[in-house]
């Protein structure tokens, strides 16, 4: 069976359509009729990918299973777990905590077996979730998986509806030492990579505005309202909206001073400044934030307006940003886990911290050692006898697991693209010489 590439495709389109499309002569001469359009747009379809979706070929394709495995194999090298979950479940456990964004980016099927409804699913955490709360025990626990994930609608406006998904996540550790560990751990993975770009870290902390909507006592319109505003950095509308909120002059303070943590407090009214709980994430930014300045010497900044994940996170939230690209390479941040046993024991909460990156993203930022493409003599090697050919198999193998990639040729005209070596018969011997450019 043969494959055509897609570089055919425009012409053998151009061919159908101007065979397809001409006019047919009906009984009436002045009348023309055009014959199998519908077939010709149906044939023109059929080729087409859906918005945010890419085929990942050839060189790209072999840079990303690489980054894959590395990637992994670098977590678990730190004591993380691979696993890898399913990429259906029914939606009773895949969405049953989830936000209303990541249940909008589900694609919804029936299962043909029960007649459940099940999902795609559009992101891995949830399942981990799952799978400690099964497996995870009341102790720390580590894991990391790396997997496709489907979207219903692309992130942004040339995002991808079909991302790799790697990550990784701490479950059963309360303190900041989790969130260090992951940092260190994902700044590790990408020194390795020896990436041709910055990674800058933008750090949040959504316990501070949510601990100040308890406070204040807001009702969920109000929250949502703020939230809104925050995320479209309206100030003038936030200020006359603030004026009229219990503690308004609180929440405009986030938003005008949580840039600057360690003034963030001075400017807060003495009921939030005396409060634990937002003295204690204040802290933990700033502490965060120096680790990651002096171990990493990375660029940092912070927001605590940050609220994308305000219903899935609790605590720290950090995205990481490949310079000055506008969709984050990395989020990651604080959130609930649940423990094992809760449905006997009244669902009591697991605490819990990761992150995740697509890996398709790191694509245009790392390169691969350049191949070394040999191709065996094609006439030399049909026309070897037996001893001849044992002694090009050896060779051959033993090239390949040096990491050489090596075609035997099936006819003349068998040829890779950008050959750098050929395997030729040369006194008597198999000789590897080198492609003169």
């Amino acid at each position: 069976m043969s494959v055509r590439s897609d570089s055919a495709k425009p012409a053998q389109l151009n061919t159908i359509n101007k065979a397809l499309t001409q006019p047919v002569k009906s009984a009436d001469e002045s009348k023309p009729v055009l014959s199998f359009s519908n077939f010709t747009n149906d044939v023109a379809n059929s080729w087409l990918l859906p918005d945010g979706v890419v085929d990942v070929l050839f060189e790209d394709a072999h840079k990303q299973e690489v980054l894959r495995y590395q990637l992994t194999q670098q977590l678990i090298a730190h004591g993380y777990q691979l696993v890898n979950p399913p990429m259906i479940e029914f939606t009773e456990s895949l969405l049953s905590d989830a936000s209303e964004d990541l249940k909008r980016q589900t694609f919804k099927i029936i299962d043909q077996l029960t007649g459940r409804l099940m999902g795609l699913r559009a992101d891995i955490t949830p399942q981990i979730l799952r799978i400690d709360a099964h497996h995870g025990g009341t102790g720390i626990a580590r894991y990391c998986y790396a997997g496709d994930v489907i979207h219903t609608l692309p992130s942004g406006l040339f995002g991808s509806r079909t991302p790799l998904q790697l990550g990784a996540e701490i479950f059963g550790c309360a303190s900041l030492a989790a969130d260090i560990e992951l940092i260190d751990v994902l700044f590790g993975m990408v020194n390795m990579l020896d990436m041709s770009a910055d990674l800058h870290i933008d750090l949040g902390h959504v316990a501070i505005f949510k601990r100040l909507a308890e406070l204040a006592e807001l009702s969920d319109s109000d929250t949502e309202h703020l939230m809104n505003l925050y995320a479209n950095k309206n100030l003038p509308e936030l200020k006359r909206v603030c004026q009229a909120l219990p503690m308004g002059g609180d929440f405009y303070a986030l938003a005008r001073f949580g840039h600057d943590i360690e003034n963030l407090l001075a400017k807060l009214s003495a009921t939030a400044q005396q409060d634990t709980q937002i003295a204690d994430a204040v802290d933990e930014l700033q502490r965060l934030k120096t680790h990651l300045q002096e171990q990493w010497q990375c660029p940092v900044s912070i927001d605590v307006t940050e609220l994308s994940g305000y219903h899935y996170h609790t605590g720290i939230v950090f995205n990481g940003y490949i310079n000055s690209e506008t969709q984050p390479l990395v989020r990651g941040g604080r959130f609930d886990g649940m423990q094992s046993g809760s449905q006997l024991t009244g669902h009591q909460l697991r605490e819990a911290t990761g992150f995740s990156m697509d890996v398709s993203r790191l694509l245009a930022h790392t390169q691969l050692d350049a191949p070394i493409v040999v191709l065996v003599d094609y006439m030399a090697s049909s026309s070897a006898n037996e001893e001849q050919r044992q002694t090009l198999w050896q060779q051959v193998e033993s090239l390949r697991q040096q990491g050489y990639r090596v075609t035997m040729p099936l006819n003349a005209e068998d040829r890779p693209a950008n050959i750098t070596h050929h395997l030729n018969f040369i006194n008597n011997q198999w000789q590897l010489q080198t492609v003169l450019a």
